[in-house]
């Protein structure tokens, strides 16, 4: 029998319950629409004022939990009163939430007080590893999504617009802000970079991108060198799409398996009715 999904590792078991634990919008939705059709039993670890009601409402009681952002203890005795054999990180938090309205229980202050550099890749990372230890494997969070990854090359109609070059270099300077950290994705034109995405997210920066009302803008996303594959891919929408309709950024250049593109097809039907072009670039070796 065929794999549900490339990603998945070897030692994969479908008889025992997967645990999603879910973020913002429309990620969590179709990952766990995508398991679902698989056939795999699926529990959910939901956080308030996060993740959509509807998807919460969607389980039966004993298939969910309902969590605030911080309580990790929490979050691993859940994973355990589900039996989970594996769990999925998918879908954003509030960036905002890491500064304000956070719940850190007694697990989350002791798993904190470890960590000096307070980021994602360290504060996931972190929890990533709690998880594994209660016997719960961590998935990449593309599985199940492979239909709704950026394959190479143009996937928008026509002839690509965007010179070569400027792509390059995009992807040059996006790859180096995010091996700093610092964000995953820029704006950039004719060997210029416009705008970088840090703390805010990629909609404000595409927000701002466009300040000199100039044309040719492209759009570069990125995973990080080194990307850890179970949380914080890089994810492409309609929003992201609406927002670059509205700033004029012409093209956006997405890593190939790097990048997800929520509602794929509907998000192409979109882009080439509004002239924009979605292209995706293979991996740069070394990265």
């Amino acid at each position: 029998m065929e794999a549900p999904s490339r990603f998945l590792p070897e030692n994969f078991d479908s008889t025992k319950p997967v645990a999603v634990i879910a973020g913002r919008q429309l990620y969590p939705v179709l990952t766990i629409r995508s398991m679902q059709a698989a056939g795999i039993d699926v529990r959910l670890i939901a956080f308030e004022g996060e993740t959509r009601d509807d998807l919460y409402d969607s389980f039966l009681e004993e298939h969910k939990v309902r969590i605030k952002v911080g309580q990790i203890g929490k979050l691993l005795k859940a994973l355990k009163r589900f039996g989970a054999g594996h769990a999925i990180m998918v879908g954003q938090i509030t960036p905002g939430r890491l500064f304000r309205d956070l719940h850190p229980d007694l697990k989350a202050i002791q798993l904190l007080a470890t960590i000096k550099e307070k980021n994602a890749d360290t504060i996931f990372g972190t929890i990533c590893r709690e998880i594994n230890k209660v016997g719960v494997e961590m998935l990449d969070a593309r599985a199940f999504m492979d239909h709704e990854l950026a394959t190479e090359g143009l996937m928008t109609k026509g002839k690509l617009k965007a010179k070569t070059e400027s792509i390059e270099f995009g992807i040059r300077m996006a790859k180096e802000v995010s091996r700093l950290d610092i964000g995953q994705g820029v704006v950039v034109r004719k060997g210029t970079v416009l705008s970088v995405e840090a703390f805010e997210g990629t909609d404000e920066m595409l927000s701002r991108a466009n300040k000199y009302r100039t044309d040719k803008l492209i759009f570069v996303k990125t995973p990080k060198p080194g990307q850890n594959w179970y949380f914080d891919i890089p994810v492409f929408g309609m929003k992201t799409l609406e927002t670059m309709h509205a700033s004029g950024v012409t093209t956006a250049c997405l890593e190939v398996d790097g990048a997800i593109i929520l509602e794929k097809e509907k998000v192409m039907e979109q882009a080439n009715e509004w002239g924009i072009e979605i292209y995706g670039y293979p991996r740069p070796q070394g990265s």
